[in-house]
C-alpha cells in the first residue's frame, strides 16, 4: 500500500471508531445520565486504547479481532508506565462498558474486557480532619468586616464553600454544580444533583446558612450577569475545581495546619464525624448520596480508626498515654 493510500485507510478506520465511540458515549449521556466529565474521562481512556491497539495492527472499529490479550497488554503497559492502579481500573471499566455496548449491538460475540481481572488496589484510608481541625479551618479569617474588596468577598465565598463541603458532605463536583435556586436557605436544605443525575435533599447546618448568607450579599459583585452559578470565581464564571482546590489549601494554612487537605477530605470528614457520635449507617448513607450501602461501610472502618486514636491519646490504660510512657 503506497503512503496516500495508508493515509487514506488510516483516516477512515479513525473515522470508524470514532463513531462508535461517539454512539456509546451518547447511550451513557441518554440512558445512564453520566456526567459530562464521566463521558470526556472515557473518551479520553478509549482514545488511548485505541492508540495503542493501532500499533498492534488491531483497530477498534473491528472490535471482533480485539482479544481477551490486547486487554490484557494494554493493562500492561499501564502498569509499566507507573499509572496508578486506580486510573488502570476505571480506564478497564471504561472498556468493559464500552464491549458491553457492542454486544448488545452484535456487532461482537463476546466482551472479552469481561475476561480481564480488575487490578489489586492499594487500600488507602483518605485524610480526615479531627473536630478541632475541621473547626481551625472554617473559621479561619472568618471573622474579617471588609467586604468592599474582591478578595474579601472570595474570602466569604471560600468560607461559605468549605462550611457546605463540611456541614453537607458534598462532593465537590456537587457543590460547584449547584445553582442559586438550588439553596432554600429559609428551609436549610439544599436540591443536589449527585451521580447519575440523581437528586437529593440535603440539610444545611446553621453556620453554612449564615456563611451562605453572607456570600450571597456580596456575590453580585463578581458574578457575571447571567451567571446562575452559586459559588463564582473571579472572573464571575462558575467556580472550576481546580479553583476551589486551591482554596481548600489556602484554608489549611491561614488556620495554621501542618497540612493541607482536599475539598473530598471535608465530606470523609463529615462522614466519619457523624458515624463517631453515633449516626445510623443508613441515614449518612442518604446524606451522602450514596446508593450502595457498601460504599457507605468504609468510613465505619475510618470512623473506628480516628476512635481508636483518640482512645490511644486519652485512656488511661491505654499503652502508648502520654501518662504511662513518662511514669
Amino acid at each position: 500500500m503506497s503512503p496516500p493510500e495508508k493515509a487514506v485507510s488510516d483516516s477512515a478506520k479513525t473515522k470508524n471508531a470514532d463513531m462508535l465511540v461517539k454512539k456509546f458515549l451518547d447511550r451513557l449521556a441518554v440512558q445512564k445520565g453520566y456526567s459530562l466529565s464521566t463521558q470526556m474521562a472515557y473518551r479520553a481512556d478509549l482514545a488511548q486504547l485505541t492508540a495503542f491497539l493501532s500499533e498492534r495492527n488491531t483497530d477498534i472499529a473491528k472490535p471482533q479481532t480485539v482479544s481477551r490479550k490486547h486487554i490484557q497488554a494494554f493493562l500492561a503497559r499501564l502498569f509499566r508506565q507507573g499509572g496508578a492502579k486506580s486510573s488502570m481500573a476505571r480506564k478497564l471499566a471504561a472498556v468493559r462498558s464500552f464491549f458491553q455496548f457492542l454486544l448488545r449491538n452484535g456487532l461482537v460475540a463476546e466482551n472479552v474486557a469481561k475476561q480481564v481481572r480488575n487490578p489489586r488496589q492499594e487500600r488507602r484510608q483518605p485524610r480526615v480532619l479531627n473536630v478541632d481541625e475541621a473547626f481551625a479551618l472554617l473559621d479561619a479569617r472568618k471573622n474579617t468586616a471588609e467586604t468592599d474588596s474582591n478578595d474579601a468577598r472570595l474570602h466569604l465565598r471560600d468560607i461559605a464553600l468549605a462550611e457546605l463541603l463540611y456541614g453537607s458532605g458534598l462532593r465537590i463536583s456537587e457543590a460547584l454544580g449547584l445553582n442559586l435556586d438550588d439553596a432554600r436557605l429559609k428551609s436549610g436544605i439544599l436540591r443536589v444533583l449527585g451521580k447519575g443525575s440523581r437528586e437529593r435533599l440535603a440539610p444545611l447546618s446553621d453556620t453554612s446558612v449564615a456563611a451562605m448568607t453572607t456570600w450571597l450579599t456580596v456575590r453580585g459583585c463578581l458574578a457575571t450577569p447571567k451567571e446562575n452559578a452559586l459559588f463564582v470565581g473571579a472572573r464571575g464564571g462558575r467556580l472550576h475545581r481546580r479553583e476551589a482546590a486551591r482554596v481548600i489549601a489556602r484554608l489549611c494554612r491561614e488556620a495554621g495546619l501542618a497540612f493541607t487537605v482536599s475539598p473530598h477530605s471535608l465530606r470523609h470528614s463529615f462522614a466519619t464525624h457523624l458515624l463517631a457520635a453515633g449516626a445510623d449507617l443508613r441515614s449518612v448513607q442518604e446524606l451522602l448520596g450514596h446508593q450502595r450501602l457498601t460504599t457507605t461501610q468504609r468510613y465505619t472502618e475510618v470512623s473506628l480508626e480516628y476512635l481508636m486514636r483518640a482512645y490511644d491519646m486519652a485512656h488511661p490504660r491505654s499503652n502508648i498515654h502520654p501518662t504511662r510512657e513518662n511514669a
